[in-house]
């Protein structure tokens, strides 16, 4: 009876010490303050249609994505006062070349939706 009842000590002991060595070695997930997420659409001015190729960034925290077939991009940025977004064409043959356009969110939310139309040159 004292032997099983030492065995479920050391037993759960040992799972504690794991758990404790598993936390202290990969730590608690932190806020990388990545906390607005902007998406939307880019769209050629001329035909109205999805642009691909299209890289949306974020100058000042390095953040980007290419848009994809249906122009469609999404990408998280620090949520400030107001943020600078910058649509440049990185793939200068495949649907035309356009003029790189920034614009700035002045009014941060959580979520923003920004459609863009982008001219040719």
């Amino acid at each position: 009876m004292t032997r099983g009842w030492i065995r479920k000590l050391i037993g759960g002991l040992s799972f504690g010490s794991a758990l404790f060595i598993f936390q202290a070695c990969y730590g608690t997930p932190q806020d990388l303050q990545f906390d607005m997420l902007v998406e939307g659409t880019v769209k050629s001015s001329a035909t109205g249609l999805p642009v691909k190729g299209i890289k949306v960034s974020v100058p000042e925290t390095g953040s980007s994505h290419i848009t994809g077939e249906d122009g469609k991009y999404g990408l998280w940025t620090m949520f400030t006062d107001s943020t600078r977004i910058s649509f440049e064409d990185t793939d200068l043959t495949t649907d035309g070349a356009f003029l790189k356009k920034d614009t700035l969110i002045a009014i941060p939310q959580e979520r923003v939706q920004l459609n863009v139309m982008l001219t040719p040159k």
